[in-house]
């Protein structure tokens, strides 16, 4: 039974989708904040039984009657769950209106993993497009990722739409794929986009040149950031999306106001 509920918050805490909105509660939901309280410390001694190492970020009113919405943080993974004001029930899941098809969930998780941009270095990204274009969107990648190939060919789609739209590539090689660090390793020696685009044409490419710490500092700041897996982009507000988006996309998250 343990296992099957840290089964269930692994996947909770996991969630991501494209959609952004406001870290809100559901018009006209009903106030019991009077009848029923819940603060950080109480959450913490529900959940600590389940996570040892739980860390509550944050605890409101569910966005529906009789639970509250509980932001945590476990294992440099941040998301969000629900316990009923009996506190005797835990949720792991989305919470979606089924008229508006407003996913409630989403909307706060994508708050909790807002990213701060300007605590990125960007010095040793490649980039595709103007380096001083307007907006910038951060990548990490894989060089041996399928998805990431094909999320490079609409990233070049974005650059030739849109001149005020450049993408920051740092390259973050995941341990499923077994040569994927010593290529990453190779084009950041390099410091060719050229070669990147032969990694994902499946061309040879060759040992590295240099003794380079790049690629590891990637991995280091990609764990921090609760990055996990490629292709994952930032959004110039902190957005993270984990999406092999197509240039269509990619743009109306930009222009999104």
């Amino acid at each position: 039974m343990k296992k099957l509920l840290l089964s269930a918050i692994t996947i909770a805490l996991a969630i991501t989708v494209s959609h952004h909105q406001a870290f809100a509660f559901a018009k006209g939901e009903q106030d019991c904040a009077k009848c029923h309280t819940l603060n950080a410390e109480q959450a913490r001694d529900v959940l600590k039984a389940i996570i040892p190492d739980v860390k509550i970020l944050g605890v409101k009113n569910g966005p529906i009657n009789g639970l509250w919405e509980i932001a945590v943080e476990a294992g440099n993974k941040k998301g969000i769950m629900y316990i009923d004001f009996g506190k005797k029930n835990l949720i792991a899941g989305s919470i979606i209106d089924i008229q508006t098809r407003k996913n409630y969930t989403q909307a706060s998780y994508e708050v909790v993993n807002k990213i701060d941009v300007a605590a990125i270095p960007l010095g040793d990204a490649f980039v595709l497009g103007d380096k001083d274009a307007k907006h910038k969107i951060i990548v990490f990648s894989d060089p041996d990722c399928p998805f990431c190939g094909k999320l490079h060919q609409e990233m070049k789609k974005v650059v030739e739409k849109r001149k005020d739209i450049a993408f920051f590539i740092k390259l973050f090689p995941l341990p499923m794929h077994p040569d994927a660090a010593r290529k990453a390793k190779a084009i950041a020696c390099a410091h060719s986009l050229a070669m990147l685009d032969d990694a994902f044409a499946k061309k040879p490419i060759p040992d590295p040149k240099c003794d380079t710490k790049i690629i590891d500092e990637n991995i280091k700041l990609g764990e921090k950031l609760g990055i996990s897996g490629t292709p994952s982009l930032i959004f110039p507000n902190g957005k993270l999306i984990a999406a092999a988006l197509d240039a269509d996309k990619i743009i109306e998250e930009v222009d999104k106001k």
